[in-house]
Parts: structure tokens; C-alpha cells; sequence
């Protein structure tokens, strides 16, 4: 039996920590260089913050290319930043107009997503750190020199690393995935246990289902951008292995999603039967296949991981064969074809799991042509575009990037007002100096806790609290009981590697080692004296204070998002069931131009695989707002009842669509009542009247389609009931969060 991974060999297999590793070496290597064997400590310092605004974009798990464009663009836009904002600080006045009117501009470019936001960050944090000392004009170019050779050195860093390390890269991309795809198998498995309540199990699925489609789009942008060329060199060796890898990982997702049932049905109708335990076992030891697997590939090892179901599935075959014996295939014919259904899947599942296990130590050589399977790839990769328009568009009130980059601008306004009365505060001057020479630490706060929504503001706030106050706790023991200058070097390279690896992991314990990396950098500074603790924590707690007080001003609340976003997801599976209808008729179609044993027509079944993709997409972005809503104040929440409901059947709809698809392709026509069962789903996606069929067809192997069909007519009607429901004001006050999905 294969134990389940730890947490703690996850993180130090995968690509946060090996990224991590790579962005503490580039922004440390340049201070230690200028300080150590130049003695140039103020150089040294520059030059490593402008290795850590470049060092921002360097993302583990995303487009390699989009990463180095992203670091050119931080290092142009930073030096600029730094230029500017040199010039700014020996006149009081630039220094009031230049700071906020810089957080409103770098901040408005969360317009271009996930890129954009890192890239407006890292120029703030440049901004906010060449505030430190005011520079004479004739110090300007040569500090912004200096950062910018900084920036440039970890840009080369990085380049190479990448050129050396890109497979490794890859493996470790591909394996949080794998371990996200364990995580969700485990997830499915809770549901057939009759312990378990079913509401908790859905919640606990969707929040797994939407960081394991995180995980995907990541490895997909990774595996998928650099694809085999159909040559016999090692690295195309390479490459097809994880590509083979990738592409077993996403058809075992379709089993897995396939899978979806009436699970309180199968708790009612078998209470005391063993069949739901075996399932759940069998979905266990899978889950366990497939993290020991991610471990092996994020290891680079080649064995394979053998956690055998049979047991189970020759249990479920007996228990079957009871039922039949029974009499349940005429009492009840369509729960006994979801049983039946349900063995077929664990099967299918059981196989390529193994077949994952043989790919991964034996890549075997792709079949197709690589050009035309280049070309097809690229259709599911992610595009980033900057288009200055985009940025024009938003520059108004009713823009949530409008509003979220004058709230930003505001606090840090506040914070400049607070730093500046602190500093002229006798009495603040006289307990404590230094204060006044740390007050652009408070708006350095402020920059990282404020984030668009209200609800992550306060999450990270409370994260950044918590992680500073352990932070400075344990740097006065350190101090207390370390007097070893080589041990608090080695002790602040440690905490740099943990702070940027826990960034995307664990924000709290990377504020943790941060807040440790800061104070050591200070000690180092000024050795014997502990004040500095003091001061980093209080003008947290200030910054922090302000960061949430200043979320209020014109904030941006999920609920005015996810009415477009429910309409965004009801398309998706729109779409999904068309071109998986358009992909049935292409299959029919070849059978009857006489090729019995033809393959899947390539360009029907390359459509319905990116519709099902876009669809966890949509998914995954609805249920996270939907979650983030749920952690804002209760008088700010609407439609909670009906967005809970919409989730749900939404996520049914996915299933039973991916469930029924795959059976229609394998006949060459429906009878009515199956014909009719489609055309009522349409109908009721399209707000149109649905007319279901009174009967479905149950005979031979049509009993399989009709459970799934007619949770797809239950779950379209439902779905129009709730999108319709959400155009009417809420006629009581947001249910409470403990009956809800959040």
C-alpha cells in the first residue's frame, strides 16, 4: 500500500520551491558579489532590488516565453520607474505627486491579468524602495545604473537557468498537476462514502476541481509550448514523454468527470451494500497511484508506482453479479446501468493510470504527424494580449480596475501622511529614530496587502499580520540565542529561498521567512540593536490598518461580477454540448463512408476537447468568485441561495454532457425519446420552452443514456430557473455561510 505523499515532499519537489531557489540565487547573488568583494554594501543593495522587481515575473509553472518577456519589460519599465522616482525624492512636492500618481498607473494594469498585475507590483515595489534615501540629481543615474544592471544580470540568470533546466522545469510543472488530478480523484472518492456528508464533499470537490484546473492550464502552457519535432534526439525524447504524460493525465480527467451521479440516490437505494465502499477504496488506491507518480516525475525517477485494484473491482464484479441475480436489471434498470457504468469507469480509470505509469518510464514515439500535432496543440495554449485600447477602456468609474488602482493611490497617500507625521512626532522621534527613517515600509505594506477584491484584501491582510508578528517573534530569539555572524548569513539565505518559494503555497509562512529576511538584513546593518523588530511590526499593524480601511473606498464586490460570469459558464456548456453533438454527428459520419473501423474525425474531436477545456475554465472562475463573495461582509453578498444552486447543477450538466457524449458516437442513431432528451436540453440552455420526453429509451444499451440524460434536462431547467432568479432583487437578506457552498 502506497502511502499518501506528504505535504512537505510535494513542496520540495515541485516547481515553487525550485523557483524559489532560482529567484533568491539571482536577487542575492548580485548583493553579495558588490558587498562581499567590493565592499560596496549601498550598490549591492540597489542592484539586488532591481534584480527582485525582475525577479517578480520570473513565475514557476507559467509560459516560459511570456516570462521572459514579462522580465524584459520589468526591467525597462522598472529602471524607468527608478529613474523617475530618483529625481522625485530630494523635492517634497515631486515626492507627494509622483507617488500616488505611479500607484494609480502601475495599478490600473491589472487590466492584462495575472502578467499585468506582477508587472505593475514589481515597478511599485522599485518605486517604494528607491524612496529609501533621497537621491541628489547626480546620484539618479548612477543608482538607476546600478538597479538596472541588477535587473539585467537576473534577466541573463534566469535565461540560462531555463536553457540548462527546462526540462526539469517541465517534470515539475506536469507533477503539481498530477498531484492536483490525485487530489481531486480523493475528492471524488468522498462522495461514495456513506460517512461523509454530500454538501461538504461538493464543496470540498469544487475547490478542488478549481485548483486542479489551475494546475492544468499551468502545466498545459508549460508541457505544451516546446512540443516533440519528430527527431531521435534526446531532448525530443524528452519531450514526447511529458507530452504522453499530459495527454493521459486529461483523458483520465475526462473518466473522472464523467463520473458524476445522483450520489444521495445511491445512499438510499444501497444503505447497506458494499458496493459504495469498494468504489471508494478503488478511487482511493488511484488517488494514491497518481500522487506517487507526480512524486516519481518530479523526482526524475523511472519506476513504476503499483497500488493494484483488482481486489476491488472483482468485488464490485460479485456484487454485481448478487444484484443481477437479484433481479434489479428489470425492477430497476437504470440505477443497475449506473452501477454497471460506474465499473466501467473505475476500469477505464484503472488502465490509464497504468498506462501513465508505462509512459512515464517508457516514452514511446508519437504516431501523428508532429507539424499537424504542433498546430493542433497550440489551439489549447493560453494568449496574452496587451492592447493599449484594453487599458483606454477601463479608465472610468464603473471599471472594478478603475476603482481598484484610486483605492491603491489613496492608501498610499494615507501612508505618506502617517509616515510623515510619525517622523515629525517628538515624541515618536524621541522612544524611537529610527521610525522616521522606515516610514516607506508602511506604504511598502500597503502596496502588498491591497488587492482587487475586497475579500482577498482581507485574507491577505490577515496573512501578512499573522506571518509578521511569528516573524518578529522569532527574529528576537534568533538574536537572543545565535551571536554567529556566519550562521545569520546562512539563516538569511535559507529565509529568502522559503519566502519566494511559499509565496503561491503558504502566504503566511512566507511572510514569516520575509519578515526574518528583512530584520536580518538590518541586523547585519546594525548590529545589537533589536529596535528594528519593533519598528517593522508596528508599521505593519499601520499599513495593514490602512490597506483594509482604504478597501471601502469605492470598492469592487464579487456579486456585481458573477451574474456575467454565471451567463459566461451556462455559454460554455452551450457550447460544449453543441460541439459535442457536432463531434457525434462527425463520428457517424465516417462510419457510414464505409470505414467501420475508422478513427475519430480529428477537427470535430479537437473542438469538443478545447469546449470541454473552456468549460473547467469557466467553472473554475465562477466557483472562485462565488468563494470570495462568501468571505465578504454578509450585507454585501446577493443571491447567495441561487449562485450555491447554480454552481451545483452547472457542474452536473459538465458531467453528465461529458458522460453522454463519448456513448452517442458509438451508435449510428438515437431513437425519439433520446433525440427528444437533447433537443429539451438545448431548448432550456437557450431559455427557450423544454419539452422533455415521456419516456427514454432503457433497452440494452441505451439504459446507460438514460440516467445521465435526464440529469441533464433537470439540471438545464434548473440552470434557467436560477439565471432568471438572479435578475430579481433578493427578496431576504444573503443565507447564512454554514448552509450554503461557501
Amino acid at each position: 500500500m502506497i502511502l499518501p505523499t506528504s505535504q512537505l515532499q510535494r513542496f520540495f519537489y515541485s516547481h515553487y520551491f525550485f523557483g524559489g531557489l532560482r529567484q533568491a540565487t539571482g536577487v542575492l547573488l548580485p548583493a553579495l558579489v558588490l558587498s562581499g568583494v567590493f565592499g560596496w554594501h549601498a550598490g549591492g543593495f540597489v542592484a539586488a532590488v532591481g534584480a527582485a522587481c525582475v525577479a517578480i515575473l520570473d513565475q514557476p509553472g507559467g509560459p516560459r516565453r511570456y516570462g521572459i518577456n514579462g522580465m524584459f519589460a520589468a526591467l525597462c519599465l522598472g529602471s524607468a520607474t527608478t529613474f523617475l522616482t530618483g529625481l522625485a525624492s530630494s523635492h517634497v512636492l515631486a515626492v507627494w505627486l509622483a507617488v500616488p500618481a505611479l500607484c494609480f498607473g502601475f495599478s490600473m494594469l491589472t487590466v492584462y491579468g495575472k502578467h499585468g498585475g506582477l508587472l505593475g507590483f514589481a515597478c511599485l515595489l522599485i518605486m517604494t524602495l528607491t524612496l529609501r534615501t533621497p537621491l541628489t540629481p547626480a546620484d539618479v543615474l548612477e543608482h538607476t545604473l546600478t538597479s538596472f544592471l541588477g535587473g539585467a544580470f537576473y534577466l541573463l540568470y534566469s535565461a540560462a537557468a531555463h536553457r540548462l533546466l527546462w526540462h526539469r522545469e517541465e517534470q515539475q510543472a506536469l507533477s503539481v498537476a498530477l498531484f492536483a488530478t490525485a487530489d481531486y480523484i480523493a475528492a471524488r472518492a468522498r462522495f461514495y462514502d456513506i460517512h461523509q456528508d454530500l454538501d461538504d464533499s461538493y464543496r470540498h470537490l469544487i475547490r478542488r476541481q478549481a485548483l486542479m484546473t489551475e494546475a492544468h492550464q499551468a502545466a498545459r502552457d508549460m508541457v505544451l509550448r516546446e512540443q516533440p519535432r519528430g527527431t531521435v534526439a534526446h531532448a525530443d525524447r524528452l519531450r514526447q514523454g511529458l507530452l504522453n504524460l499530459f495527454v493521459d493525465m486529461i483523458n483520465l480527467l475526462d473518466s473522472m468527470v464523467a463520473t458524476h451521479t445522483d450520489y444521495a440516490t445511491l445512499r438510499r437505494a444501497l444503505p447497506d451494500s458494499d458496493i459504495l465502499l469498494f468504489v471508494r477504496d478503488a478511487m482511493m488506491k488511484l488517488a494514491a497511484n497518481v500522487a506517487g507518480l507526480a512524486l516519481n516525475v518530479a523526482r526524475n525517477r523511472r519506476h513504476r508506482v503499483r497500488n493494484s485494484v483488482k481486489a476491488e473491482l472483482r468485488a464490485l464484479e460479485f456484487e454485481l453479479q448478487q444484484l443481477r441475480e437479484g433481479g434489479m436489471p428489470q425492477s430497476d434498470p437504470e440505477l443497475y446501468a449506473l452501477l454497471v457504468q460506474v465499473l466501467r469507469r473505475l476500469r477505464n480509470m484503472t488502465r490509464q493510470v497504468d498506462r501513465m505509469a508505462d509512459h512515464s518510464v517508457n516514452p514511446v514515439p508519437q504516431e501523428t504527424d508532429p507539424v499537424r500535432a504542433r498546430q493542433t496543440l497550440d489551439r489549447f495554449l493560453t494568449r496574452q494580449k496587451w492592447r493599449a485600447d484594453l487599458l483606454t477602456r477601463n479608465l472610468n468609474r464603473r471599471s472594478a480596475h478603475f476603482r481598484y488602482a484610486l483605492r491603491v493611490a489613496v492608501a498610499a497617500l494615507l501612508a505618506m501622511v502617517v509616515g510623515a507625521l510619525l517622523a515629525h512626532t517628538p515624541l515618536v522621534s524621541a522612544l524611537d529614530p529610527g521610525m522616521a527613517g522606515h516610514g516607506y515600509w508602511i506604504v511598502l505594506t500597503v502596496l502588498i496587502i491591497m488587492k482587487p477584491g475586497f475579500a482577498l484584501t482581507r485574507q491577505r491582510n490577515g496573512w501578512r499580520l499573522t506571518g509578521t508578528l511569528i516573524g518578529c517573534g522569532l527574529s528576537l530569539l534568533l538574536f537572543a540565542l545565535v551571536r554567529n555572524p556566519l550562521a545569520y548569513l546562512l539563516i538569511l539565505v535559507a529565509c529568502s529561498v522559503l519566502g519566494y518559494s511559499l509565496v503561491q503555497v503558504n502566504y503566511t509562512l512566507s511572510a514569516v521567512f520575509n519578515t526574518l529576511f528583512v530584520l536580518l538584513v538590518f541586523h547585519f546593518l546594525a548590529p545589537g540593536s533589536n529596535a528594528v523588530v519593533g519598528e517593522r511590526l508596528a508599521d505593519t499593524v499601520i499599513g495593514s490598518i490602512l490597506a483594509l480601511t482604504c478597501s471601502y473606498i469605492l470598492p469592487s464586490w464579487e456579486r456585481n461580477t458573477l451574474d456575467e460570469l454565471a451567463r459566461a459558464l451556462r455559454a460554455a456548456n452551450q457550447a460544449f454540448l453543441q460541439a459535442g453533438l457536432d463531434h457525434v454527428r462527425a463520428c457517424r459520419a465516417a462510419r457510414a463512408a464505409g470505414a467501420a473501423d475508422a478513427p475519430e474525425p480529428g477537427e470535430a474531436d479537437v473542438r469538443w476537447r478545447l469546449a470541454r477545456k473552456n468549460v473547467h475554465i469557466a467553472f473554475s472562475n465562477f466557483a472562485s468568485a462565488f468563494y470570495r463573495m462568501m468571505d465578504e461582509p454578509v450585507s454585501r453578498q446577493r443571491h447567495v441561495p441561487e449562485l450555491n444552486r447554480l454552481l451545483i447543477q452547472n457542474h452536473t450538466l459538465a458531467s453528465q454532457i461529458a458522460a453522454v457524449i463519448p456513448h452517442l458516437a458509438l451508435i449510428d442513431d438515437e431513437p425519439e425519446g433520446i433525440r427528444q432528451a437533447l433537443a429539451a436540453t438545448r431548448d432550456a440552455l437557450a431559455g427557450r420552452p423544454a419539452s422533455p420526453p415521456n419516456v427514454i429509451e432503457t433497452e440494452g444499451d441505451y439504459a446507460t443514456l438514460a440516467y445521465p440524460l435526464r440529469q441533464m434536462i433537470k439540471a438545464a431547467r434548473r440552470i434557467e430557473e436560477e439565471m432568471r432568479a438572479l435578475e430579481a432583487p433578493p427578496e431576504r437578506p444573503p443565507a447564512a455561510r454554514a448552509r450554503t457552498a461557501g
